[in-house]
């Protein structure tokens, strides 16, 4: 019996439960399918997303297997590999937003009818959102009884990578990843974001441990701290599936039994992911509509080519720390959390833009770029979300950066201007930065593009005019 594997967002060995029924049931095909799914996220993501198929690769081939690339609708290109090799299964692993549910369900049925077996299997969460339910039966829409409902339940441990992988009687041929061009679209920013990519399942699996070892104790106290490393810095490895969410569990269960201090925090932080996806699954419109009622005549700004926008895009709103996040964003493809609430804030409310202008450039900024996290992310900062923060809870960027970064560590680090030898890091936004945008690290820093204060009393005068 030969199973064509389907990876997508799993790409790793270790804890994946589809591989490993793949692994018992007979010879193995892994395949990596570029359709819609890939073409559809943002340069930052795509480009991660490739690197991550690379190492993939080369973890296979360690284990005397291949991964084959192939390219276009995945039904088209499974319905050929089958008739290429004989398979009779295709495995993959699930996935949540609504363009790969409506996929999948359609793939799977259309397989069957072909008398193909085709199996869902769990893996990139630890809860099905269909498991997790209130008394009276529907979902939670608030992270704190979910959090209670999920914290003290049996999360399976998790599972090793198979030690073989059993070969088809001939591999079909496959694509170059080189000729996909997953970079192109970073253009010279390309070169700048490869250097902060941590890529891979042993990258990973380092990075957990480090984490453990080094900064679980502290982590309560220090995730916020934007001039720290405080935080694991997992994002993008969970993002493509590089390490599951039950071997970050089992190591915050590890650290609670060792008595470190942060480990309840980070289990916390991992549900939070968790309850994202459980709202994305029930509401899939997430990242499109507003979620609470009486927000869709919010008068939010949704022209992308106001002056302002274009300045907090660029990282150059004469805001220090939402300059300093921005430009963050745009080198590394990642951002520190508190500081993504700080931008977030300063653009749905300073500036009063709709929140979808920054979900679509996260998205195609980040490389961590999550569907569901991302999605209520900006609905909660923007107070249209689910347990969404007040609209009137207005972050003053100067006085969170007093807070979070007391000695300008985080700014200067990432805003080259005003500095007679600013670091590497600030002055590689330069070098990432289209060429048509009017920044140079000898121009004078910017002047704010609107007043903290006024900017508040226009946020706070429009939430109590919609009443």
């Amino acid at each position: 019996m030969t199973t064509i594997l389907w990876f997508r967002r799993d790409l790793r060995l270790v804890d994946h439960p589809a591989l490993l029924a793949a692994a018992e049931r007979g010879a193995v095909i892994p395949v990596f399918i570029r359709d819609f799914a890939m073409d559809d996220v943002g340069a930052a993501a795509r480009m991660r997303w490739g690197m991550s198929v690379a190492s993939l690769a080369s973890q296979l081939e360690d284990l005397g297997s291949r991964l084959i690339l192939r390219s276009g609708p995945a039904l088209e290109v499974l319905k050929a590999l089958i008739a290429e090799t004989g398979a009779d299964a295709v495995y993959w692993s699930r996935l949540y937003d609504a363009p790969c549910v409506e996929r999948d369900s359609r793939i799977k049925s259309a397989l069957k009818d072909s008398d193909i077996e085709a199996k869902f299997f769990g893996g990139h969460l630890m809860f099905e959102p269909w498991e997790v339910n209130t008394q009276q039966g529907g979902p939670y829409k608030v992270y704190t009884p979910f959090w209670k409902s999920v914290k003290d339940r049996n999360v399976a441990a998790p599972r090793s990578a198979p030690t073989e992988l059993a070969a088809p009687k001939g591999w079909p041929q496959g694509e170059d990843l080189a000729d996909w061009g997953l970079e192109v679209a970073m253009r010279r920013g390309a070169d700048v974001l490869r250097k902060h990519a941590v890529v891979g399942e042993a990258a990973a699996s380092q990075r957990l441990a480090t984490f453990v070892r080094d900064r679980m104790g502290g982590y309560k106290e220090d995730r916020d701290r934007v001039d720290m490393n405080g935080t694991s810095n997992l994002s993008e490895n969970l993002t493509y599936g590089e390490i599951s969410p039950f071997q970050c569990w089992a190591a915050g269960l590890r650290g609670q039994e060792a008595g470190k201090a942060g480990a309840e925090h980070f289990l916390k932080e991992l549900v939070w992911r968790e309850f994202a996806y459980h709202l994305l699954h029930h509401f899939p419109d997430l990242s499109e509509q507003n979620f609470r009622e009486g927000w869709d005549d919010f008068p939010w700004n949704e022209d992308e080519r106001r002056a302002e926008v274009k300045a907090w895009k660029q990282g150059r709103t004469g805001v220090p720390f939402v300059d300093a996040a921005m430009r963050e964003m745009y080198v590394t493809g990642k951002m520190h959390n508190r500081a993504r609430m700080i931008v977030a804030s300063y653009l749905t409310k300073h500036l009063m833009c709709h929140w979808k202008i920054g979900i679509g450039w996260f998205a195609d900024c980040l490389t961590d770029w999550d569907p569901a996290s991302n999605a209520m992310g900006w609905q909660w900062v923007a107070g249209c979300g689910p347990d969404a923060a007040p609209y009137f809870r207005i972050f003053n960027p100067e006085t969170q950066a007093e807070k979070f970064d007391p000695m300008s560590a985080y700014r200067r680090k990432w805003i080259a201007e005003g500095q007679g030898n600013p670091p590497q890091t600030a002055l590689d936004y330069f070098a990432a930065i289209p060429e048509s945008w009017p920044m140079s690290p000898t121009n004078p820093y910017p002047k704010p593009v609107v007043a903290l204060d006024a900017g508040r009393k226009r946020a706070l005068a429009a939430y109590q005019a919609r009443d």
